[in-house]
């Protein structure tokens, strides 16, 4: 009798314990603001009339968020591709330092994440707050080594900290072609689809063939993120008012295939593209609506960025005379500037200066380390190993110093370089990307890689390699170090803003 009264005590004390455990994080969590990170894919430097004065694309719903709060004019994806940036921006950690050492996953491609690492939604999640992802997944799902889309799709977003998830799998132009709700298809992608002929070329748009699920049609899909991430603010703040809520929304476009809906077609002097990219600019809009219908508009931090730079190549820059990725050399999966430098916005009113910029140095895989300073959490030494908090630098404040001592850059094809001041150090000749030449192999006494002082050379036309043997050396060794080390970041201890 003793022991069972015992044992019902302890297990009252549990439950007790649990609840007051419970009751403290959403307590907390209440005193923490809503963030909504949205990703474009494929949005150029100088897409945004915020960022390029010349641009042919009216963007004032993004160019809005940056009157109200912070720009970026020295912002870089992980990657010049979007799976290793997704996964930086997630894990606070360069995505070569997994099993993908070049290149993009596929629809069908197993979960990259492993579900013991911290995320950003998994450290939300524990803090209480409701968690989305609605859009363009891209990290893998499940664990067979060609996902079965008749089987539960497990890990996948549920299992990365995020309570609910909406989108597709992979890339627009990537079969099967469906949407998936949770770990489910919304409907099975039991038809198939041929290829499209590419928009370049006068088809109506690019993607591969393979399977599609009856009701998907390509043009759908951006309408669809919409909807869903409006209807994701509006279900968090009518469920729990008082309960933060974070929606990761990385859009599917304005990576092909072009297809704006009838409302944006023709309404911008860049053609298909520059009519989608006026869409994600509507998209965007929609959001911000959301959040001032919804009354959290003035607790909620935003960011609006994109995964790596526009797949814009000289033809479309002479046509159009557009320049998607500004001034910047190169493009989309290129090592140059084009393929890593973004736009960076962020607005989180009575917090950040509006209409403030920032020339900091800052990569996407800081946001893990920069959300952890906001709400309060000291990352372990194993999670956001190449994540620097970033706070500093979005509330404006006077910094004596760079918050990063280093970046590192990475290609498509695996090409690595080094950023550290105003040096950037390339390992090799030519793009790395998809800009030709790819590769150049040196002659004899010609510079085996690329050395340019982005201060004084932004674009990247002169080549100091030859001339500054001992930058190279240092640069050379200090990419090696983190590379080896694991780590790009220092200690837990040491880090900015800690």
């Amino acid at each position: 009798m003793c022991n069972a009264r015992l044992a019902a005590g302890i297990a009252l004390a549990t439950v007790l314990l649990g609840a007051t455990a419970l009751l403290g994080a959403e307590t907390a969590a209440s005193n923490r603001p809503n963030i909504v990170f949205i990703l474009a894919d494929d949005l150029g430097y100088g897409d945004l009339s915020s960022y390029n004065e010349a641009s042919k694309i009216t963007t004032e719903n993004i160019d809005r968020l940056a009157a109200e709060g912070i720009r970026f004019t020295d912002a870089h994806s992980p990657s010049a591709v979007c799976t290793p940036t997704r996964y930086g921006i997630l894990t606070g950690r360069y995505s070569w330092r997994t099993r993908m050492k070049r290149g993009v996953l596929n629809g069908y491609s197993p979960s990259l994440i492993n579900t013991k690492r911290m995320t950003v939604a998994s450290m939300l999640k524990k803090l209480g707050y409701a968690t989305g992802c609605v859009g363009k997944w891209h990290l893998g799902l499940g664990t067979k080594q060609k996902t079965d889309y008749s089987e539960p799709l497990r890990p996948g977003p549920n299992a990365l900290g995020f309570e609910y998830f909406y989108g597709i799998p992979a890339s627009l132009d990537m079969a099967p072609y469906l949407f998936v709700e949770n770990d489910r298809p919304v409907e099975a992608p039991t038809d198939t689809i041929a290829a499209s002929k590419r928009r370049r070329t006068g088809g109506g748009g690019f993607w591969r063939a393979g399977p599609i699920a009856p009701g998907f049609r390509h043009i759908d899909v951006l309408p669809v993120l919409a909807e869903k991430a409006v209807a994701f603010i509006e279900r968090s703040v009518a469920r729990a008012p008082d309960r933060p809520f974070f929606l990761y929304l990385p859009l599917s476009a304005p990576h092909t295939p072009w297809m704006p809906t009838a409302q944006f077609a023709g309404k911008t002097g860049a053609g298909e593209y520059g009519d989608f990219t006026f869409q994600v600019d509507w998209t965007v809009g929609q959001v911000l609506d959301a959040l001032e219908r919804t009354g959290v508009a003035d607790n909620t931090l935003v960011i609006m960025t994109s995964d790596n730079g526009s797949n814009w190549i000289q033809a479309d820059i002479d046509k159009y005379n557009h320049r998607a990725n500004g001034s910047l050399r190169g493009q989309k999966a290129d090592i140059w500037e084009g393929g890593h430098r973004i736009p960076f916005i962020a607005r989180w009113p009575g917090r950040i200066p509006p209409g403030s910029t920032s020339d900091q140095t800052l990569c996407l895989a800081d946001f893990l380390a920069t959300t952890a300073a906001i709400v309060g959490v000291d990352l372990p030494d194993d999670a956001g190993e190449d994540s620097y908090n970033m706070l500093p630098a979005l509330l404006g404040e006077r910094l004596e110093a760079p918050i990063r001592s280093s970046i590192v850059h990475h290609s498509v094809s695996g090409v690595f370089a080094i950023r550290q001041g105003p040096w950037k150090l390339i390992l090799g000749r030519g793009s790395g990307g998809f800009t030709h030449p790819r590769r150049i192999e040196p002659g004899p006494g010609e510079p085996k890689g690329q050395l340019y002082n982005l201060a004084r050379d932004p674009s990247e036309t002169h080549n100091l390699y030859a001339d500054r043997p001992a930058i190279v050396a240092r640069l050379s060794a200090l990419l090696e170090k983190q590379k080896r080390e694991g780590h790009s970041r220092p200690l837990r201890a040491a880090r900015a803003g800690s």
